[in-house]
């Protein structure tokens, strides 16, 4: 089972990868980085992209039809896909023994990325991922 650095290393093997985080979403801290960042700042990033996270994981209107909850831990929304003109930014959730307050953060470049594949192996990772 990968830690945070292994992970994010995978995760920059990913074609395309521009850089990667582990984000807790309810601090909005880094709790890892590797490669480049779109503002140039890791942590900036990761208080933005937890800001996104945030507004995803509490509101009932990105939950799915049944109206799921946090039970169990794990929240409602999977993950968010964000596009621009030149890049994409993948935000997948991971499920933890405590209180699943982290993400994936991938800044995927739009030309050379394949965004189906990074959201299937950035899902493979979230399960394996161990934090803590």
């Amino acid at each position: 089972m990968p830690g945070i650095d292994e992970c994010l290393l995978e995760a920059m093997r990913l074609p395309g990868a521009r850089g990667a985080s582990v984000v807790d979403w309810t601090s909005g801290l880094a709790l890892g980085t590797v490669g480049d960042s779109p503002n140039g700042d890791h942590e900036a990033t990761a208080a933005e992209a937890a800001e996104l996270a945030r507004l995803a994981a509490e509101h009932k209107a990105f939950a799915p039809e049944d109206g799921a909850d946090w039970s169990g831990g794990q929240p409602p929304v999977e993950d968010l896909i964000v596009s621009n003109r030149d890049s994409y930014h993948i935000l997948r959730f991971v499920r933890t023994t405590f209180d699943s307050s982290v993400f994936l953060h991938l800044w995927l470049g739009r030309s050379d990325g394949n965004l189906a594949l990074a959201r299937i192996r950035l899902g493979e990772m979230a399960e394996r991922l161990v934090v803590g």
